[in-house]
Formats: C-alpha cells, sequence, structure tokens
C-alpha cells in the first residue's frame, strides 16, 4: 500500500517537472537562420583567403564584421518574426528572456574585442570570440536541448586552442570560418529537429 503512494507521488512529481520544462523550452531561434550563420561564416573565410584581397588585420576586421552583421541580422530577423507572428510567443516579452539573458556575455565579447584592437591584439581575437560565444549558450541550459550546451563547450575548447595555438592567427580565416561553420551547421540541425519533436507532441 505504501509502495504504491511512493510511485504515484514520483509519477505525479515527474508530470510535475515535465510541465516546468515544457514551459521553458525557448522556440524563438530558427535552426534554419542558425545554419545560414554557419554558412555565412565559411563563405567569409573563403572571401578573406582570396588573393584579391589585402592580407591586412583591418580588412580582415571589416570582412568578420561583415560577417557579423549579417548573421546577426539573420537570426535576430528570425527571432522578430517568431516573436510578432508565432501564436507561441503571443508577443510577451517574457519569452524573450532567455535572449536577453544572452546578452551580458555579448556585451563583454565587444568590450573586449574593442580593447584588443586597441592594443593591436588581433591574433587573441579569434580566440576570444569562440570562448565568450560558446559562454553565451550557458543561460540556454534549461530552455533548450542539452545538446545545445555541448556545443557551447566546444566554442570554449577550440576557442581555448586558437588562444594558446598558432591556429589563432588572425590572418588565417579558415580557422574561424570552419570552427563556427561546424558549431552553427550543428546547432541549427539540434534547433530544426528540437522543433520537429515539439511539434509532433499533442
Amino acid at each position: 500500500m505504501i509502495a504504491n503512494h511512493i510511485h504515484d507521488a514520483l509519477a505525479q512529481v515527474r508530470r510535475v517537472q515535465a510541465v516546468i520544462l515544457e514551459r521553458r523550452a525557448f522556440r524563438g531561434y530558427s535552426g534554419a537562420a542558425r545554419a545560414a550563420g554557419g554558412l555565412a561564416a565559411l563563405a567569409g573565410a573563403a572571401v578573406l583567403s582570396s588573393p584579391g584581397l589585402p592580407q591586412t588585420e583591418w580588412a580582415h576586421l571589416i570582412g568578420w564584421g561583415g560577417v557579423l552583421l549579417l548573421a546577426v541580422s539573420i537570426n535576430y530577423g528570425a527571432l522578430l518574426y517568431w516573436f510578432l507572428f508565432d501564436p507561441d510567443a503571443r508577443r510577451e516579452f517574457l519569452r524573450l528572456m532567455p535572449a536577453v539573458d544572452a546578452i551580458p556575455p555579448l556585451a563583454v565579447a565587444g568590450i573586449l574585442s574593442l580593447t584588443l584592437i586597441v592594443h593591436g591584439q588581433f591574433d587573441l581575437l579569434f580566440g576570444t570570440w569562440m570562448c565568450l560565444y560558446g559562454l553565451v549558450h550557458v543561460p540556454y541550459r534549461l530552455s533548450l536541448p542539452r545538446a545545445n550546451y555541448g556545443i557551447g563547450l566546444y566554442y570554449i575548447f577550440c576557442g581555448t586552442v586558437c588562444l594558446l595555438t598558432p591556429l589563432g592567427q588572425f590572418l588565417h580565416p579558415w580557422t574561424m570560418g570552419l570552427v563556427f561553420f561546424i558549431g552553427e551547421i550543428s546547432g541549427g540541425l539540434l534547433l530544426h529537429q528540437h522543433r520537429l519533436v515539439q511539434e509532433e507532441k499533442p
């Protein structure tokens, strides 16, 4: 008798936990948009490695700035579209909180990038960008699939390697392009699969 009550209580706790996790789930990011950002990084590396482009730090910095602007426009444009038109968002600002929680590490990335540029430490930029972008994944531990946290660790690992080895040389764009291509394509596929699973649920 007592065992049955304990079993029922545990089952009820699991149901409540499932409901809480479901409500925490964040569906504002587009898998296709994230994958497009990865393709933009790869295309940027191809352009920056072309013989006709000036092989200077400032030329490469402008190039990566263009890649960043394109990726941000695609991803946050998709997020804005979801917020305004998706019934799941209902235009409630609280639904955007997981995205807002990612702003502090992004802001720190901007501050550190500016500091490194001012001091001419261009070879530290790739590793810094990767590590801090990896930290951006931390706020999503409970609102996105667990594997997304693993992608964050992947970026931190790659960033550490770039900071400690010659792979982080700023005029070698393929390091940056390939790391972000693999990470964003993987993240995009993960988000797409997650959305399909959620849509199949009754």
